[in-house]
């Protein structure tokens, strides 16, 4: 009898780790992108945020710049840094980054070149 409590003690502790499992991501710069998602892309924003079903969002980033990312998460509050680059370009240049969230995030805040930054243009689907 012991062991079988044990064993179902066991069972629930090893799924309960299992479904801690974090999907936050921030993909590179997407080189191909999404149809829906191109077509809700306000080309005077200089900051955006694309939200899809799925707990999917896009960042859309316009500069002249080359960027480089980074992710922190904390409780509910996801951060991504932009960080712009030296080098400048004649033209303005579109960055579009895929963020994968988890259904436990509510905040967003982002950040550039070490700035808090507001987004111009927020877009729900």
């Amino acid at each position: 009898m012991k062991r079988l409590i044990l064993l179902a003690l066991l069972c629930t502790l090893l799924s309960a780790c299992s479904t801690n499992e974090s999907k936050l991501s921030l993909s590179s710069e997407l080189q191909t992108i999404p149809n829906d998602v191109q077509m809700k892309i306000n080309p005077d924003s200089t900051l955006q945020l694309i939200n899809t079903k799925d707990d999917i969002a896009y960042i859309v980033y316009n500069t002249k710049k080359t960027i480089t990312t980074d992710l922190e998460s904390k409780e509910d509050t996801v951060k991504i840094k932009l960080d712009e680059s030296n080098d400048t370009s004649k033209k303005m240049k579109q960055h579009v980054f895929k963020l994968t969230l988890d259904s436990k995030h509510e905040i967003i805040d982002v950040y550039l070149n070490g700035k808090s930054a507001v987004f111009d243009n927020v877009t729900g689907s």
